[in-house]
């Protein structure tokens, strides 16, 4: 009896664990300066965007990508839930593209602050962080929802 009690809390607490480490992933919030970006996108569409596959917004602004450095938790977390990638490939990627004059480069960050202050003072911006945004800008839901 004692061992049938002892292997239900310890599945309990392994649950537990798992459960928490996964509501613990980083949360990404998409934002975008007020000229340029829409208000939604889907997933794929912005995949492409950030994959710098799309250069110019419907108004024809210049689209301007920033994103976290790919050391940071946001930067980590980026690289997987939207590019599919570590952060090393990801790095790889955008060089091979600026290399081969596909596209300009994205500006990357140290600090969540610094990217949205980027982002508002930069027409056609759009990026990345992993917090609620501080300063007003625009914050463009991804298939319907704000959190990524």
């Amino acid at each position: 009896m004692q061992r049938t009690t002892f292997k239900y809390y310890f599945v309990s607490i392994i649950f537990l664990f798992i459960s928490a480490a996964s509501f613990s992933q980083e949360s990404l919030i998409v934002i975008g300066n007020r000229k340029g970006p829409p208000s939604e996108l889907k997933i794929g569409q912005l995949q492409s965007i950030l994959k710098g596959e799309k250069q110019r917004w419907s108004d024809g602004t210049k689209v301007v990508i920033a994103l976290m450095k790919t050391n940071t938790p946001a930067g980590t977390a980026t690289s997987k839930k939207v590019f599919n990638m570590s952060g090393d490939q990801l790095n790889k990627y955008w060089l091979a593209l600026v290399f081969q004059g596909k596209a300009d480069p994205p500006s990357f960050f140290n600090s969540a602050s610094e990217l949205e202050a980027y982002v508002v003072q930069t027409a056609g911006a759009i990026g990345i962080i992993g917090q609620a945004p501080t300063i007003a800008q625009k914050t463009i839901m991804v298939d319907g929802k704000r959190v990524l």
